[in-house]
């Protein structure tokens, strides 16, 4: 295995782009060093991003939102006051990703990068808005964070591509986000359900809203259908139940050892209702 430490994201993507086996990137390494510790990937070229200026920042972009770099850990995000005012949402998923070790490595690059359709940290990002830069050979462009999973353990990047940043849009006014999963255990377990949503109001309506699920289908997903169930309405029961009628009708999950079809698609719209209201008293500054 090569061990690559490039100071630029340039010259990481071009380090990438001339490896020709196996190639991971190292950030927070809470995946990577596990899999490959267990033997299921061994990676050809190992590209540490640490090492590149600014990964570890988080930093005010001009139009108000944020920018956080790659290697930003769980820990530090949380420890963020802003950024936790204006999307806990995004926290509140990051924060379930593994213990409170895990948490001073673990980064929202990796966990999206990683394609696991139940990651806890991708479905707010999503909800959210949020955008990936990506840095290739051709210079850098930027991708919704719904695009970049394929599939479980697979990335749409493509070979010598790198993401170089996170890019979070503005809260703006009258705002809420939330995340929430299901999970046989009180903690540190995988979601068998998990599920964000982002709003913002007009008075008492709801104005704007964006519903993603994880763990229901090969990769995190955006529903719309659910989002148009409670635009224009004040969440009241009638458009909490469309709500939940449209989120579980998105379900396309797997029956394994820790859930069914059947049951993953019923706790899909139950969550869904739940996290709808906590982001709309967020939103009214009543949570």
């Amino acid at each position: 295995m090569q061990y690559h430490s490039p100071t630029s994201f340039e010259d990481a993507a071009r380090t990438a782009a001339s490896a020709s086996g196996v190639t991971r990137f190292l950030a927070g390494g809470t995946d990577v060093l596990v899999q490959m510790r267990s033997g299921l990937v061994l990676p050809d070229d190992l590209i540490d991003l640490k090492k590149i200026p600014g990964v570890n920042d988080i930093t005010r972009t001009q139009d108000g939102g944020w920018r956080i770099g790659i290697a930003v850990s769980g820990a530090v995000l949380g420890a963020h006051e802003q950024f936790g005012k204006d999307w806990p949402g995004i926290v509140e998923g990051m924060e379930l990703v593994g213990s409170t070790q895990v948490q001073g490595r673990a980064t929202l690059t990796g966990n999206l990068c990683n394609g696991s359709p139940a990651a806890d940290g991708v479905p707010a990002l999503v909800a959210a808005g949020v955008r990936v830069e990506v840095t290739g050979l051709d210079g850098t462009y930027e991708l919704a964070v719904e695009e970049v999973p394929a599939g479980p353990g697979k990335t749409r990047l493509k070979p010598g591509e790198v993401i170089s940043a996170i890019i979070v849009p503005p809260r703006g006014d009258n705002g809420g986000d939330a995340y929430q999963r299901f999970i046989p255990r009180t903690e540190m377990d995988i979601a068998v359900v998990g599920c964000a949503v982002s709003l913002r109001l007009d008075g008492d309506t709801v104005s704007e809203a964006r519903v993603a699920l994880g763990a229901v289908a090969p990769t995190v997903i955006l529903v719309p259908e659910a989002a148009d169930a409670i635009i224009g309405t004040n969440l009241d029961d009638a458009a909490l139940a469309a709500l939940a009628k449209a989120a579980s009708a998105a379900c396309r999950p797997i029956s394994d050892k820790r859930g069914t079809v059947e049951f993953r698609t019923e706790v899909a719209g139950v969550l869904a209702k739940r996290v709808a209201l906590v982001a709309y008293q967020r939103a009214k500054g009543t949570e």
